[in-house]
């Protein structure tokens, strides 16, 4: 079956980085896009980036432009989000998604 596990959340101060992980089975990762959501509390899940399966073209949310990067290893059929500059707004459950599958989330909160 499909599984898609997160990893890398945390507590972290403004300006600071975490990279996310998200290591997927039980499909052809390589055939899909992969994608990070994030649900803040209150609020609607967004879509933060995205990425293309064989040509890698990225997609980023305006609010993450310059300060978050998704990459892809097809090898290790992981899907990274790294997160650079770090701000308050940012504090939300990250969610990984391919198709209609989703992961259980990892917790992102930015707080001195």
């Amino acid at each position: 079956q499909v599984q898609l596990v997160e990893s890398g959340g945390g507590l972290v101060q403004p300006g600071g980085s975490l990279r996310l992980s998200c290591a997927a089975s039980g499909f052809t990762f390589s055939s899909y896009s992969m994608k990070w959501y994030r649900q803040a509390p209150g609020k609607e899940r967004e879509l933060v980036a995205s990425i293309s399966r064989v040509s890698g073209n990225t997609y980023d949310v305006e609010s993450v432009k310059g300060r978050f990067t998704i990459s892809r290893d097809d090898a290790k059929t992981t899907v990274y989000l790294q997160m650079n500059s770090l701000k308050p707004e940012d504090t939300a459950v990250y969610y990984c998604n391919a198709l209609t599958y989703w992961g259980q989330g990892t917790q992102v909160t930015v707080s001195s």
